[in-house]
């Protein structure tokens, strides 16, 4: 190969088929764990270019091997809207071999199989403890990487994934004109206790702001969303590919695929790693034996996974069945089940949430546990605490439930020292000193204080400002301590009252941050109605119910004066979502914050309420209580649903009617105390029959 030549000029040809060489190379070192030369040689190659591109630097494009790490640090990341949302998808919490079996079965039904029809085709894969990436490639370069965020919008962390060495900057062959890839970027498990290491010897060193991580994924997440791209290459990232987002479409030369596992093989064409372990299995045996199999590997893998991922093979097939909500009916996560250890309670807390949620929290001897180090597990509410019995002292087995919320799961008995007294919830607020109460059919206690309760107006300021719902970049949880604690805010308007002098006096705030606070609220008072309503934190009302209450009213006025009957008429409300929307705007308290809200300058796009068909069972409330002959509780809840019933989890007097099959216990008892109409399953489906 020939480099520049005599007078200077580079040789364009030298220089593309140097960055080629480059490209192959780590293609063969990084995805296929295969290099084809020694270090040095690659080494000698790659200083070369950097000689090249320093001499030209005009000649630097984006695509470069030199360009892995590239870039000033970032003040923050931008926003990424997705071109195709980034779904979840269910998870399957039976972890037997039954919860194949239910899958398969849900698929079946609704392909309207025959039950002597051949097995349906699957592709199971491994579900990756990590973080979800969008890659965006346009003629075969990377563009765009963006976070799953809320499944609509992401963050842009293009700058850290481009320091992945499995991640390709350029495709191979001859991939679409737009092509977004979607995958895992996770830690393997020697690369983070290498990681790990490091760290504890900086800390021993005497290093200032430096820590050890709890887990991979967290390592994984936390250098994704390092805003300094050098500090990000720092740290071992690896990427598995497994699906695709926008495409370059058939009609404009676009791939077609016939099956997922045609698209996954041709990924790897391109230069993406795609995990070896996924496979195509046939019918519900055929999970079940990858799910046994793949378990048994589970603690060998050199990386954390926590279920397998089954999807429909068929493309034509996925399109067939659609969506349910916002997830795949032809794909689930079943769960592998949750890793316990056995640890002792030092003490028993109660913690007071957002909402006035009173509660009970174990304190632990820290044990590692599913991956994480838990040192606190949940005792979920009164009556839950004293069924097992936990108090303080006693041996415990924890499970990390769903591998997410650590969890007391049972207490060893004989091994109890000591006569510690039986749990019993306090009657007041620990933080305020207010009333708590329990309400009718209610599990919880929560305390009266509201808005005086320091630790409700911390938690709804941090709500308030998280960046799913009005987003205050910058606000977090030191911060309003800080102004809480000091007295500088009492409210949420008093927010955007504040000025550069209040926080500028702040302990250990900059000048500069100090702006860039009242630059972020400035900015944040440009907002949307449904980010608005899920920021006031109204009990039940998450994302989707807030963007259904926009679509439905347009205007907030519109909800606030709504009716509980009129709130029913919402898609995802029912009787207990609308009273408590209700009941937060009955209270004074509460339209007087969004009075003063709206006085500060918050403001957002509103229209006319989007018209909705009339549905034959719109303003029922139907309970299933029991085991119907031939169909689950979720099929017969998505058939009223889908006619515009509202099913619920207890009866009241709201209640239309009670549906019940074999066993219905309590339920049924209280259904006839109220004089509610009973239906078994022959009369559901005439209802049923009927309206349709």
């Amino acid at each position: 190969m020939a480099g520049p030549t005599a007078d200077g000029k580079v040789d364009m040809e030298h220089l593309a088929a140097l960055r080629a060489t480059l490209h192959q190379h780590a293609h063969q070192y990084y995805v296929l764990d295969a290099p084809q030369i020694p270090d040095a040689e690659y080494d000698k190659l790659f200083r070369e270019l950097q000689a090249i591109e320093a001499a030209h630097p005009e000649l630097i494009s984006s695509d470069s091997p030199t360009q892995r790490v590239g870039g000033k640090p970032l003040d923050g990341f931008a926003s990424v809207r997705h071109t195709v949302p980034m779904l979840s998808i269910r998870t399957e919490t039976d972890t037997e071999a039954s919860g194949a079996h239910n899958f398969d079965a849900r698929v079946r039904k609704e392909l309207a199989l025959a039950p002597d029809a051949p097995p349906v085709e699957y592709v199971a894969e491994p579900k990756f403890d990590g973080l979800a990436i969008n890659l965006r490639y346009e003629h075969g370069v990377l563009v765009q990487a963006a976070t799953r965020g809320d499944g609509e919008t992401g963050e842009d962390v293009t700058q850290n994934i481009r320091t992945i060495g499995q991640i390709p900057l350029k495709l191979n062959d001859a991939p679409p004109p737009l092509l977004e890839v979607r995958g895992e970027v996770y830690m393997r498990l020697d690369d983070f206790a290498a990681l790990n290491e490091r760290q504890r010897d900086k800390i021993a060193q005497g290093a200032k702001g430096e820590k050890t991580f709890v887990n991979p994924r967290n390592a994984a997440a936390g250098a994704v969303r390092q805003l300094d791209p050098a500090i990000a290459a720092q740290r071992p990232l690896s990427f598995f590919a497994y699906g695709l987002g926008d495409i370059t479409p058939k009609a404009n030369g676009g791939p077609v695929f016939k099956t997922h596992f045609e698209m996954l093989q041709t990924l790897k064409e391109w230069g993406f790693p795609v995990s070896a372990l996924v496979g195509i299995a046939g019918g519900a045996s055929e999970l079940i034996a990858y799910h046994e199999r793949l378990g048994k590997q589970r603690d060998s893998l050199g990386f954390d996974i926590d279920g397998v991922v089954y999807k429909v093979n068929s493309i034509a097939l996925q399109r067939q069945m659609g969506f349910v909500t916002r997830e795949p009916r032809w794909a689930v996560a079943h769960k592998y089940p949750a890793q316990e250890q056995l640890t002792t309670v030092l003490g028993i807390d109660i913690q007071v949430g957002r909402t006035g949620k009173l509660t009970p929290v174990a304190k632990l001897a820290p044990v590692f546990v599913g991956g994480v180090t838990v040192t606190n597990a949940t005792l979920h509410n009164e009556d839950e605490a004293r069924r097992k019995d936990v108090r303080v002292g006693d041996t415990v087995i924890v499970r990390r439930a769903g591998d997410v919320i650590p969890e007391v799961v049972s207490v060893l008995a004989d091994k109890r020292v000591g006569s510690a007294a039986a749990f019993a919830m306090p009657r007041v607020c620990p933080v305020c000193g207010s009333a708590a109460v329990r309400e009718e059919g209610e599990a919880d206690y929560r305390c009266t204080g509201g808005l005086f309760c320091g630790a409700q107006r911390k938690q709804a300021i941090l709500h308030f400002a998280q960046r799913r719902a009005v987003e205050v970049e910058g606000l977090g949880e030191k911060l309003v301590d800080q102004l809480i604690d000091n007295k500088v805010i009492k409210t949420l308007p008093d927010l955007y009252r504040l000025g550069f002098a209040s926080l500028a006096q702040l302990d250990r705030m900059a000048d500069k941050s100090a702006q860039n606070i009242v630059d972020a609220l400035q900015k944040s008072k440009q907002t949307t109605l449904p980010r608005f309503l899920f920021g006031l934190g109204i009990r039940h009302v998450g994302e989707a119910t807030a963007k259904e209450l926009a679509r439905h009213f347009g205007k907030l006025d519109g909800i606030i004066q709504a009716s509980e009957e009129q709130l029913t008429e919402v898609a995802d409300v029912g009787p207990i979502v609308a009273q408590s929307i209700r009941t937060f705007f009955d209270q004074p308290h509460n339209r007087e914050v969004v009075e003063q809200l709206r006085a500060c300058g918050l403001t957002w796009p509103e229209g006319e309420p989007t018209a909705v068909a009339a549905k034959p069972l719109a303003g029922k409330t139907f309970v299933i209580t029991g085991t119907l002959p031939t169909m689950s509780r979720d099929e017969a809840k998505d058939l009223l649903e889908a006619a515009g019933a509202k099913v619920a989890g207890s009866v009241s007097k709201k209640t239309s009617y009670v549906v019940a099959g074999a066993e219905a216990g309590s339920k049924l008892d209280k259904a006839q105390e109220l004089g509610i109409s009973i239906l078994d399953e022959v009369g559901l489906r005439e209802m049923l029959n009927g309206s349709a």
